[in-house]
């Protein structure tokens, strides 16, 4: 199965990916290449000592949206992906995209969906959110992408009990090595093996 990550900052979900296809974790799986919307990210870093092709689109290279969204289109193309992976890439998908990878497209999102979920949270918006609302239990989950903002079926989700004394960036990193890491190369290893396929409603293991 060829994949390509996006990205758009330090990439830590994206060494999780690398680590895993290299160890055996991830099966039947090769990374194509990485893209990333920011210029001098460490993901991209990351991806050249792996040996993946890299580079950068970003909408603000562009003189408006329509134009980005034909050139990332145009560049998603190019590497002919089975699946794309969305490891922190904070642009939103063009609905051109999502209609031609119509499940193909899975992104990893640092809560348990439905709760703190959807337009405006990610990063550490998320844990302050949670931590607010006083919840006990937070943790992460991956889904496909479909049109709208985290509302595509749930592949994985994995529970991270919250702590005394937590703050956003300490949840944040233990949810990330306690559930981020491990089901993120887990749901892929699935679907490169047939063993999760999208469907729009109902249970999708095979």
């Amino acid at each position: 199965m060829r994949v390509l990550v996006l990205v758009s900052g330090g990439g830590t979900n994206l060494q999780a990916i690398i680590d895993a296809v290299a160890d055996g974790t991830i099966t039947n799986t090769e990374i194509v290449g990485v893209i990333s919307n920011n210029h001098g990210v460490y993901s991209l870093e990351r991806a050249k000592k792996a040996g993946i092709k890299n580079e950068v689109i970003s909408p603000k290279d562009f003189p408006d949206r329509s134009s980005f969204n034909k050139a990332f289109l145009a560049k998603l193309d190019e590497y002919k992906p089975d699946l794309i992976v969305l490891a922190g890439f904070l642009v939103v998908i063009p609905e051109m995209v999502i209609d031609k990878y119509e499940g193909k497209i899975i992104n990893i999102h640092p809560s348990l969906i439905p709760s703190f979920c959807g337009t405006g949270y990610y990063g550490l918006k998320v844990h302050k959110a949670a931590l607010e609302r006083g919840v006990k239990v937070s943790g992460a989950t991956v889904h496909f992408v479909d049109a709208g903002t985290d509302t595509g079926p749930i592949i994985l989700q994995k529970a991270v009990y919250i702590e005394e004394g937590d703050t956003p960036e300490i949840l944040q990193k233990r949810i990330m090595e306690q559930a981020e890491w491990k089901i993120l190369p887990q749901a892929i290893d699935l679907i490169a093996n047939g063993k999760v396929v999208y469907k729009k409603t109902g249970d999708m293991r095979n």
